[in-house]
């Protein structure tokens, strides 16, 4: 492996860093008035940590959003199989993947934010955790943070790369930067052959593919009271689920559901936003179509006169995947490119899609050759919710879960093999 380069521009990154204390505070401080931030851990930001260190060896994992948080769960569960002494340090940036890790979170993990990537928080985060492995996942690399690791001699690993061609134009931008922060890293994987490239085009100086790890994540969590309430409640409905939705996955949604329940009204759409605070706005187009909705927010659970029950809060995709027996899954009717089909699959939930899945091609492409996902269209949703076909398809693609977590075992054995004693 080719030593680790510090050229001019991760030079000049690393030196305008220390200015960071200058402004960060007061822009946190502004965020938490807004409620973007969490009152009893924003601290962690600026490197303060709220938990202790567990004694023994400790797994530092990092990724940005929910779906790249959620999705490392599969992988603690691999090296905690292989060495059950190890402890995991789970850090993310935004409040909602924290508040939704937090309720899944696996044996011997705690959750922290990151700290702000200047040298006084990262001497505070690091010295208090002293991870032995620092792994981060997806794309979301931060150079001073992979820079003091590397200083302190605490080996990096980038695992389940994904780099498609805007983020790579994006990094060109910088190469010399991104060329020196990828040779800290003692190993990289990418999740398909593009991201491989790309990253070997940045400088990267070898790099593995193998596959997403959100197709290895373990089952969602869900409170057993509230879903053996809702089994209660809900009894003789015919549900379906259109999770983590947008605005264009909604027209869709609501006008078959319109459609559904002209001719059984016993149909129930659980429909679970992105945003929860476009509830109320769902609820008023729901309306329009002259629909009945139940807010979860407000603890309303549906009965006979609601056509639609809006999920309109964090972490209960694992409830809303036990309940339903197919599942729409969102982004895929407009821009947003897709969002994650493996948590609806663990769960055995049948999964329909839109045409535009780009975010996870790779995914989407395996399910298919696997057939066990469909694409639809407005007009052939209301169809593929009738077709009975659809519990054989939910069975394959539980099945590639399985297989996925069955093949996280090589990777486990040699991210455990990195850690310093």
């Amino acid at each position: 492996m080719t030593p680790p380069r510090t050229g001019w521009q991760t030079r000049s990154y690393l030196l305008l860093s220390h200015a960071m204390p200058l402004f960060a505070p007061d822009i946190l401080r502004r965020r938490l008035k807004r409620g973007r931030e969490d009152p009893a851990r924003w601290q962690e930001k600026l490197g303060h940590a709220t938990q202790p260190r567990p004694q023994g060896q400790l797994i530092w994992l990092h990724a940005v959003g929910l779906g790249e948080v959620m999705a490392l769960r599969g992988l603690i569960g691999a090296m905690s199989a292989i060495d059950p002494a190890l402890h995991f340090l789970i850090t993310s940036t935004a409040r909602s993947s924290a508040q939704v890790i937090g309720a899944n979170l696996p044996a011997r993990t705690r959750h922290q934010y990151l700290p702000i990537d200047a040298p006084r928080y990262l001497g505070r985060f690091l010295g208090h955790w002293q991870p032995n492995l620092s792994i981060w996942a997806e794309q979301d690399l931060w150079p001073g943070a992979i820079n003091a690791c590397q200083r302190r001699g605490i080996p990096l690993a980038l695992i389940n790369a994904r780099m498609n061609a805007d983020a790579f134009q994006r990094r060109a931008r910088l190469r010399g930067l991104a060329r020196d922060t990828l040779s800290r890293f003692r190993l990289i994987t990418a999740q398909d052959a593009q991201t491989a490239s790309h990253l070997r085009a940045l400088g990267a100086d070898s790099v593995q593919v193998s596959g997403s790890l959100k197709s290895a994540a373990p089952a969602l969590a869900a409170d057993p009271k509230a879903l053996a309430d809702a089994r209660k409640a809900l009894t003789g409905r015919k549900l379906w689920l259109a999770a983590s939705t947008h605005a264009s996955d909604e027209a869709v949604a609501l006008a078959t559901q319109r459609s559904l329940v002209r001719h059984d009204p016993a149909w129930l759409l659980i429909l679970t936003p992105r945003d929860p605070a476009r509830a109320t706005q769902i609820q008023s187009q729901a309306q329009t179509h002259g629909l009945a909705s139940a807010l979860r927010s407000t603890h309303q659970t549906p009965d006979s006169t609601h056509s639609i029950w809006i999920g309109d809060t964090f972490g209960e995709l694992g409830l809303w995947y036990r309940l339903a027996p197919t599942a729409l899954i969102g982004g895929s009717f407009g821009s947003t490119g897709g969002h994650n089909p493996w948590e609806a699959a663990a769960l055995g939930c049948a999964i329909l899609h839109g045409p535009n899945t780009a975010n996870f091609a790779s995914d989407y492409s395996t399910l298919h050759a696997a057939d066990a996902a469909r694409e639809v269209g407005a007009d052939s949703l209301t169809a593929a919710l009738t077709d009975p076909g659809l519990a054989v398809m939910a069975t394959r693609a539980q099945a590639l879960v399985t297989a996925g977590q069955d093949s996280l075992a090589p990777m486990a054995r040699t991210l455990c093999g990195m850690a310093t004693p």
